[in-house]
């Protein structure tokens, strides 16, 4: 293969990539359906091997398309370093990113950190609502970018991260031990809330909702004061916490999956940039074993 490949291509083959599928690539890339196909077509052609698996609806890379998707990214990002080192502008202007809360105290500062300090114009404003809600604004277009939890109305996204759900209490009280068991739990159409009334009804275990809160610190402080437990992403888990699981009679709890969304037709080498920089977080968090 003597040709140079059109970074257009390997856009296309990076969002086909990250939402797993041709109409979610489609969207992300603002062509048709039928042109992303061409493009994968053009590509596969000048690697002579097959990138895509197909499943339905769904896609997932060869391996030879794993290995072409580490040089598309890098190509890629040194094409938008040139952009923007020859620009007579540094990135400017604002991104709107939302988050539960519980996501925006684990995972934000480290990602937002590095972000700003590279880009020291932009404005970025935080929104923290439940997962539902932020769908509905991604939809909507007035949040640009999002990581929530898979399962809560969402349309498209990228799973980027996945952890084990664990149940929580205090250390210091006994919430755990008591008939039926006192839950603290977020609102209605939450996807934690369903587990753990789900797996606790499979297990034949009486429950009752004691405390309902918007948001994490109202959780926290219902398990800190020994009112109920809950359960939450393994990486909420605090020192003044411990977590209960088979051997302390509670049912296993499903994995949580972080998507990431983003609003349609937001094109923008600063919004590209933060999603990258999201995508990589996670991929060196899985890298890096995590404290017990």
């Amino acid at each position: 293969m003597d040709r140079m490949i059109d970074p257009d291509l390997l856009a296309t083959l990076v969002a086909i990539a990250e939402t797993g599928s041709f109409t979610g690539a489609a969207e992300r890339v603002l062509r048709s359906q039928s042109a992303v196909s061409m493009q994968v077509k053009r590509l596969e052609d000048m690697v002579a091997r097959p990138l895509f698996t197909r499943e339905g609806r769904n896609v997932s890379l060869t391996p030879a398309g794993e290995t072409l998707l580490v040089h598309a990214r890098r190509i890629l990002r040194a094409h938008r370093e040139a952009i923007a080192e020859f620009s007579e502008r540094e990135l400017a202007g604002e991104i709107t990113i939302g988050t539960p809360d519980d996501y925006a105290s684990t995972y934000l500062p480290s990602i937002l950190s590095l972000f700003t300090e590279a880009n020291p114009k932009l404005t970025l404003n935080v929104v923290c609502e439940p997962s539902m809600t932020l769908s509905q604004r991604i939809r909507e277009g007035s949040v640009d970018i999002a990581l929530t939890t898979r399962g809560n109305g969402e349309v498209g996204g990228t799973i980027v991260h996945a952890e084990p759900l664990m149940w929580m209490g205090s250390r210091q009280h006994c919430a755990h031990e008591r008939d039926p068991l006192p839950l603290a739990v977020f609102g209605e159409h939450c996807c934690f809330r369903t587990a753990m009334l789900r797996t606790l009804a499979e297990q034949g275990r009486e429950a009752r909702i004691a405390v309902t809160s918007v948001s994490i610190a109202g959780i926290y402080a219902a398990m800190e004061a020994g009112l109920a437990i809950s359960c939450l992403a393994s990486s909420n888990l605090t020192a003044s916490l411990r977590s209960f699981g088979r051997a302390d009679g509670f049912p296993d709890l499903p994995d949580v999956q972080l998507l990431l969304q983003r609003a349609a037709g937001r094109r923008s080498l600063a919004l590209d940039e933060l999603e990258e920089r999201i995508v990589d977080h996670f991929r060196r968090w899985r890298r890096v074993p995590q404290a017990a």
